[in-house]
């Protein structure tokens, strides 16, 4: 699809990721964006341009009377960038319960399958298109961020029957593929980290050729996942050493 005159729905658009896709959404000459976050006073920076474009969105993903009414304000939407997350960075055991492992499901996971749900038949106007931030941990269990990595395998696969399901209907459905980037998320991982605009560029650079397909995001994210490839059993098999840190 071309980004020139749409018109975007970016979710977690306060900070990271969600705020460089906002900024070269701009750029390409989007003719809308509602920036959406659970608290709209921590848009401020995102909005202090004064760019008449952008349209703050309260929104909690996992909020489904808020998911309605954003489906009903935003509806002239034609693209949705799913890009709010969640992690704990914690392990299945050595979390003391479940509570961040649900709240990981409710926003990688089921956040993304409202959203596509709430804003299929606005999309099925003009075809228009999904963009699902996922991770590198889609493909491979990382123990010190074990509930997370199984919320962004849900995703990929939700992603997956997505793209099946509105084929029909025109729309493509983008799952990016992305390893840690320099965000306040991705700094409790190692380095080197990606920088978040070569993520959005390669993500945005996919959806106007008309990629329908996961899309790997940033040159550090095509290493690992060519290592994967060619060694999958290897790759995870170190990344099984990196366990959780004991208190």
């Amino acid at each position: 699809m071309k980004i020139e005159n749409a018109v975007a729905l970016v979710t977690g658009a306060n900070r990271g990721i969600g705020r460089i896709f906002v900024e070269e959404l701009l750029k390409r000459g989007v003719g809308k964006v509602y920036v959406a976050a659970r608290d709209t006073t921590s848009l401020c920076d995102v909005l202090k341009s004064g760019d008449r474009r952008l349209v703050a969105l309260p929104l909690d993903v996992t909020d489904p009377d808020q998911v309605a009414a954003a489906a009903s304000v935003a509806n002239d939407v034609t693209l949705l960038i799913n890009n709010a997350g969640y992690a704990a960075f914690d392990g299945a055991i050595s979390a003391a319960d479940l509570d961040d492992a649900r709240m990981e499901m409710e926003v990688n996971y089921f956040g993304p399958l409202a959203l596509t749900r709430a804003f299929a038949p606005v999309l099925a106007k003009t075809g228009g298109a999904v963009v699902n931030m996922l991770s590198m941990l889609s493909l491979i269990s990382l123990p010190m961020a074990a509930t997370y990595s199984a919320s962004k395998a849900a995703g990929l696969s939700l992603t997956r029957s997505l793209r099946g399901e509105l084929a029909a209907q025109g729309t493509q459905v983008i799952g990016v593929l992305a390893v840690q980037t320099e965000t306040a998320m991705g700094a409790k991982l190692p380095e080197p980290r990606l920088s978040p605009l070569e993520v959005v560029t390669d993500t945005l650079n996919a959806l106007e050729t008309g990629i329908n397909d996961e899309v790997i995001a940033g040159a550090q994210t095509r290493a690992v996942h060519q290592a994967f490839v060619a060694d999958p059993v290897k790759v995870q098999a170190m990344m099984l050493t990196r366990l959780p840190q004991r208190v």
